[in-house]
């Protein structure tokens, strides 16, 4: 039987448009608060109008350490707890390695690892003193398989299900569920470097997903009973060779 969300606090990074968006719209149909953290503040300002109520605007530099380790705070003086952390903001850079630019690929790498395990230590110890919540990464298939047009992305993501696997093990005893989605090549601004021609092809094959898919993948996994943990969701459009 699923578990009911009412009542329960969520905070999400990367809130404003996208995956973060679209899992913040799914939690509060299903009566949860949720704290839409970003750092477009106007953004910010718009969706949380539009979503209503149960929406808590919370402007946060993920890149910025001090406002990064200081956010559980302003959460729970804004939302007054939190039960779930969704660690989704992430930067996307593809392409051959020797056409890189290893400035984006710092860029993409300090926010995709560092800030999300930076955030995630900084909600633990209200999670643990309460000994029960959850903490969901938005990681990717190419944390899984490596993906040959994104090998500095894929990287960044083998490292996020490293940490995912390894912090489950150690939390689960505090009872606090870690787990990740891994969706293939969603509608996203992440994709808005993909060569126009990649994108035309993926759009006309059906290989691309849209965000409220994966949204309806972290609401399965967030009712499971407390005694289930979903460590790994896979999640792919049918036209795939992954």
């Amino acid at each position: 039987m699923a578990e009911s969300l009412k009542g329960r606090v969520a905070a999400i990074t990367g809130a404003a448009s996208g995956i973060g968006l679209e899992c913040a719209r799914t939690l509060i149909e299903a009566q949860a608060k949720v704290v839409l953290i970003d750092r477009d503040a106007d953004r910010l300002a718009q969706v949380c109008a539009a979503l209503g109520p149960g929406a808590i605007a919370l402007q946060v530099d993920l890149l910025d350490p001090q406002q990064n380790s200081a956010m559980l705070e302003k959460i729970i003086a804004l939302a007054g707890g939190l039960d779930i952390f969704h660690a989704n903001a992430g930067a996307y850079v593809g392409g051959d390695v020797v056409d890189g630019h290893p400035d984006a690929w710092d860029r993409m790498l300090n926010l995709n690892i560092n800030a999300a395990f930076r955030s995630v230590h900084a909600v633990l110890p209200h999670l643990v003193a309460q000994k029960s919540g959850d903490i969901i990464f938005t990681s990717s298939i190419a944390g899984m398989v490596p993906v040959v047009w994104e090998p500095v992305y894929t990287a960044s993501k083998f490292a996020v299900q490293a940490f995912v696997h390894t912090t489950r093990r150690q939390l689960a005893r505090h009872g606090v569920r870690v787990g990740a989605v891994a969706p293939g090549p969603v509608v996203t601004a992440l994709l808005d470097d993909w060569p126009k021609a990649k994108m035309e092809e993926a759009l006309a094959s059906g290989s691309l997903m849209q965000p409220s898919e994966v949204a309806e993948c972290v609401l399965f996994m967030l009712t499971r009973p407390r005694h289930v943990t979903i460590r790994d969701m896979v999640i792919l459009p049918n036209s795939t060779d992954l």
